[in-house]
């Protein structure tokens, strides 16, 4: 929880510390960032120089994986773990398939919530909210959600790069659970996590520590790990790959993932049955 700022009755932001939001956009080369972000950043690219490209691939995973599922005929989007609007945000790719999608973000970071204003600018036809909240906090996000969207019918759920900041011991699986009871049959659950798979266990050791130091949670996950949010459901082709397998016909490549570049970060996307 943030303490609040007395005179604006909004959380304060906390600039002594990284936040993964911050270091997000940090990474993709945006300003809503601060020094304390870039130097956790910079620590973390001395373990893997890849960070900015693998950044972009998931970026550019959430863009396709929208895209296909606004195909599919989905109109109701719900986005938890919004992170920093970077265009195109979800909206825009959804609402250019079908101008009337419904679109709910939520994220706990405060400095979220002060450019929440860029994220609500969708077409006349649709219908864009945010809520603020922890993603722990999967009552309070259903509830406000379903003031716009309808879980009466298809929604897709995305969560993007989240998890991994979520801990077994956080509950982790018990929020990915609650949030797939909620869905109706024809909705789907979008994901992507960073995975050690592809890293030696020093390096791994190495960001846990560097994580831990500044307060922050880390839990990289095995494909087996990842795959197990997915329980219940029925996954869509390719199935779990990494997230530049998946559909990239949808979209196009990223800079850098060029000559074999393999990211190390599994993606998905689920149908409920």
């Amino acid at each position: 929880m943030s303490a609040l700022d007395g005179a604006s009755g909004f959380p304060r932001i906390d600039t002594s510390r990284p936040h993964p939001a911050r270091m997000y956009d940090w990474f993709l080369g945006g300003k809503d960032n601060y020094p304390v972000d870039e130097a956790m950043g910079r620590q973390l690219m001395a373990l893997e120089p890849n960070i900015p490209v693998i950044t972009r691939i998931n970026r550019a995973f959430m863009q396709r994986a929208t895209r296909w599922a606004a195909a599919q005929g989905v109109r109701q989007f719900l986005d938890i773990g919004t992170g920093i609007p970077t265009e195109p945000n979800l909206h825009q790719v959804a609402q250019r398939v079908a101008p009337e999608t419904r679109v709910v973000y939520c994220d706990h970071d405060p400095i979220v919530l002060t450019h929440a204003e860029a994220l609500l600018r969708g077409t006349p036809e649709g219908a864009i909210d945010y809520v603020q909240a922890d993603a722990r906090d999967t009552e309070l996000i259903l509830e406000r959600a379903g003031k716009i969207l309808d879980f009466g019918r298809p929604v897709a759920l995305s969560m993007i790069a989240l998890l991994h900041f979520l801990s077994d011991e956080d509950g982790a699986q018990a929020v990915v659970d609650r949030l797939k009871a909620a869905l109706a049959p024809g909705s789907y659950v979008v994901l992507s996590h960073i995975t050690s798979d592809f890293h030696s266990a020093e390096v791994t050791r190495e960001a846990d520590s560097k994580y831990k130091a500044s307060g922050l949670t880390l839990a990289p996950r095995s494909r087996a790990a990842f795959t197990r949010f997915f329980e219940g459901l029925d996954l869509v082709e390719p199935g779990v790959v990494l997230a530049e397998q998946w559909h990239p016909e949808l979209g196009e490549a990223v800079p850098g993932q060029e000559d074999g570049f393999a990211s190390p970060m599994y993606a998905a996307v689920a149908r409920v049955p």
